[in-house]
């Protein structure tokens, strides 16, 4: 309940916060765009605490989604290589690609989860030396960030997997 209270809370502070200062450029589109990558990250959190009772199954899980949701919602607003407009940002959006496709091709088993956070981490790497190779440096701090979250993901997964092989 909380979890979702917190997305309502979300959605709504953009809009008061154009009501209150008078600035803002959010149309209707943003609202639902931010509203439905919202419920997706929420329902996602909510499928993991159903699958497994382990707390480092939940907080890989969490992290992963909340990794991909800031990575997502930052790529589209502003635009994580050049601005929202160029096209090698869609790059980012083949490493959720990826993650997803392990994720079902795992089943979800935390073994797997870990090797396709792994895989992301990689693919995450790749992209990074690609936006360097065209004159894009600022993407070495996020790069950093992003991989370090997959990464901690991963080891989340992997521990689980110790304990319990299956979520």
């Amino acid at each position: 309940m909380a979890m979702w209270g917190g997305a309502a809370l979300a959605l709504l502070t953009p809009w008061v916060a154009m009501r209150v200062t008078g600035t803002g450029g959010w149309d209707l589109f943003d609202f639902v765009l931010f509203g439905t990558l919202l419920s997706l990250a929420c329902a996602s959190v909510e499928l993991a605490t159903r699958m497994s009772t382990h707390h480092a199954y939940r907080a890989g899980f969490g992290l992963a989604v909340g990794t991909a949701f800031m990575m997502t919602w930052a790529n589209l607003a502003v635009g994580l290589i050049g601005d929202e407009g160029n096209p090698a940002n869609l790059m980012y959006f083949g490493v959720l690609a990826l993650g997803v496709c392990g994720a079902l091709v795992a089943r979800f088993e935390a073994g797997g989860m870990a090797r396709a956070l792994h895989a992301m981490a990689i693919a995450q790497v790749l992209v990074a030396v690609i936006a360097l190779a065209t004159g894009h440096a600022r993407t070495f701090v996020l790069t950093g960030f992003l991989v370090a979250a997959w990464l901690i993901s991963a080891r989340l997964f992997r521990n689980a997997a110790a304990v319990h092989p299956h979520p």
